[in-house]
C-alpha cells in the first residue's frame, strides 16, 4: 500500500499573491440548504475539497442530482424522496449533520446517522436536539440513527443556546425557515458563515432576520413556498488566515485576494500585536513582517473572538516568537494535539490543562510528522517551510478536506513543497 504525504523542503520562502477558495464551512451548510429548495439551486465558489465531495454524495444518496462546473455547483432536490442518511457518509465528515434542519423542515422528518469526522473533541450535538425539540421534533435513537419526527408539526419557539453553537444554529435556522409561526434563537452564533447561510435562506423566499447577531428571529413560512436560488459562497477567512500566518512567519509580503478583512479582525489584531505589519483592502489582506516576532497571549472564542480554526497556525508563530506566549483553548478541548507534533520539529510547548505555554526558539528543524487535524495538518507544512531541512507531513487527507491546491498555492508562494507517494 502506498500513502500520499506532502514534502517540504525549508527555504522560508512566502511572498507574493494568492487567492481564497470560498468558505468550507459555508458552502457545506448552503449545499443542506438546497435540500429546501425543491429545484436546481446554483452555488458559485465552492471549494474543490474532498468535504464538499463527500456531502454531494450525501445528497445524492438523498435523491438530488449535483453537477460541478469548476467552482459552481448545480444542484437540483426536486427529486429527492428519501429523508434517511447513510452511514459510511456521514461518519466521514460531521458537517453532515447539517442536513437533519432542512429534512425535518421540507419532509417532517428525518433519519440521520450519528456524526463522525475530526477527532478535535466531542463536539456532541446536544444542542441542535434541544433547539430542534422546542419547535416540535421529537427524537429517538435507534442502531446508531437519529430519528426525527414531528408528530404535531413545526412551531416557531423562543430557543436559548447554552453555548453560541454554529451547527446547532444552523440546523435551527434551517428548520425554523418552514416552521408554522416565529423563532427566536437567543445567544445564536455570529460566524460570517451563519450570515452567509441565511443570505441563501432569504433568497429562496425565507423571512430571516438579525444574522450575524446573537439573537436571530425567523418567521416561517409554508415549505412548499421555498424555492431554487443562485448564491455565490463567502472567501474562507480559515484558509486567508492560515496563508496569513504563512507570511508573517517568513516575513512575505503575501498578499490574500477574496477575503472580507471584517471576517479576521482578531486574527489581524493578534498578527499585528506579535510585530507584522497589516495592511486591509475592500477584499484582501497583506502581511508583512521585518522585525522579530512577539510573544502574545490568544484565547479562542466563538465568532468575534479569535477562532479556533487559526490556534494551531498562531500556535506555530508563537513557537518562533522572542519570550512567552499563552494559548487557551476554549472550544475544542483535543485541539492541542498539534502541540506534540510540533514538538518534533524542536518547538517548546508545555501543555497545562487547556492552556498551552510556548517559548519560542530560534529555529525548527524538519522531521516526520502527521496530520492530527484539518488545520494542524496546514500548520505542520508551514512549519516545513520555516525548517531547517526536509519535513514530511503525513495524513494529509486532513489538509484535503479543506484546503484546495494547498500545496500548489504554497509554491506560487515561492515554498519548495511537493506531494509524493511512499510505501506505507
Amino acid at each position: 500500500m502506498s500513502e500520499e504525504i506532502i514534502v517540504v523542503r525549508g527555504n522560508g520562502t512566502l511572498k507574493g499573491e494568492v487567492s481564497v477558495a470560498g468558505a468550507k464551512n459555508s458552502a457545506l451548510k448552503l449545499m443542506a440548504a438546497a435540500l429546501l429548495g425543491r429545484g436546481q439551486s446554483v452555488i458559485h465558489n465552492v471549494p474543490l475539497i474532498s468535504d464538499i465531495a463527500i456531502m454531494g454524495e450525501v445528497l445524492e444518496r438523498l435523491g438530488a442530482q449535483v453537477e460541478r462546473e469548476g467552482h459552481t455547483l448545480r444542484i437540483d432536490t426536486a427529486p429527492v424522496d428519501s429523508f434517511k442518511t447513510p452511514y459510511e457518509l456521514v461518519s466521514k465528515m460531521r458537517a453532515s449533520i447539517s442536513v437533519l434542519g432542512p429534512l425535518i423542515g421540507r419532509f417532517g422528518q428525518a433519519h440521520v446517522a450519528m456524526p463522525g469526522g475530526c477527532q478535535i473533541g466531542a463536539r456532541k450535538i446536544d444542542m441542535h436536539l434541544v433547539g430542534l425539540e422546542a419547535l416540535g421534533v421529537k427524537f429517538d435513537v435507534a442502531h446508531g440513527d437519529l430519528i426525527a419526527t414531528t408528530p404535531d408539526g413545526l412551531h416557531g419557539a423562543h430557543v436559548m443556546l447554552n453555548f453560541p453553537s454554529v451547527g446547532a444554529t444552523e440546523n435551527l435556522l434551517m428548520a425554523a425557515v418552514a416552521a408554522e409561526g416565529v423563532t427566536v434563537i437567543e445567544n445564536a452564533a455570529r460566524e460570517p458563515e451563519i450570515e452567509d447561510l441565511a443570505n441563501m435562506l432569504v433568497s429562496m423566499g425565507a423571512r430571516v432576520s438579525g444574522a450575524g447577531t446573537s439573537i436571530i428571529e425567523v418567521e416561517g413560512v409554508p415549505s412548499e413556498s421555498l424555492h431554487p436560488c443562485e448564491h455565490t459562497t463567502v472567501g474562507d477567512r480559515i484558509e486567508a488566515g492560515t496563508f496569513l500566518v504563512g507570511g508573517a512567519l517568513m516575513g512575505g509580503p503575501v498578499t490574500v485576494r477574496g477575503i472580507d478583512p471584517s471576517f479576521l479582525r482578531m486574527a489581524i489584531f493578534k498578527l499585528r500585536a506579535m510585530g507584522c505589519e497589516v495592511e486591509t483592502g475592500q477584499d484582501w489582506v497583506r502581511v508583512e513582517r521585518t522585525k522579530p516576532l512577539v510573544a502574545t497571549e490568544i484565547q479562542t472564542l466563538p465568532h468575534p473572538g479569535f477562532p479556533t480554526d487559526l490556534q494551531a497556525q498562531f500556535m506555530l508563530l508563537a513557537a518562533r516568537a522572542e519570550g512567552v506566549s499563552v494559548i487557551t483553548e476554549n472550544v475544542f478541548e483535543n485541539r492541542f494535539m498539534f502541540a506534540a507534533e510540533l514538538s518534533r520539529m524542536g518547538a517548546d510547548i508545555s501543555i497545562e490543562d487547556h492552556h498551552a505555554i510556548v517559548r519560542g526558539v530560534s529555529r525548527l528543524q524538519g522531521a516526520p510528522v502527521s496530520s492530527t487535524d484539518l488545520r494542524a495538518g496546514a500548520a505542520l507544512v508551514l512549519a516545513g517551510i520555516d525548517a531547517e531541512g526536509e519535513t514530511r507531513v503525513h495524513e494529509i487527507r486532513h489538509i484535503d478536506r479543506g484546503y484546495e491546491d494547498y500545496v500548489g498555492k504554497l509554491a506560487s508562494l515561492g515554498a519548495d513543497v511537493s506531494r509524493t507517494s511512499v510505501s506505507a
